[in-house]
């Protein structure tokens, strides 16, 4: 059997079994009960500065 044929096999059938539980898993660990607070603060960074803008960064610096 060549590599190739042999690879593919292994990637129609193994690899994607793994593939599928890996992702079953990453989303049953974002969506568990105590994530909440984890992901709570990086879910409003579009929003952080919505009422006046983020203040500036060392303006001077950049001139330099």
């Amino acid at each position: 059997m060549e590599t190739y044929s042999l690879l593919r096999e292994f990637a129609d059938s193994w690899m994607l079994l793994f593939l599928f539980l890996f992702f079953v898993g990453v989303v049953l660990w974002v969506f568990r009960p105590g994530a909440t607070k984890t992901y709570e603060d990086p879910s409003n960074i579009p929003f952080r500065h919505e009422d006046k803008p983020a203040p500036a960064r060392d303006a001077d610096a950049k001139e330099a």
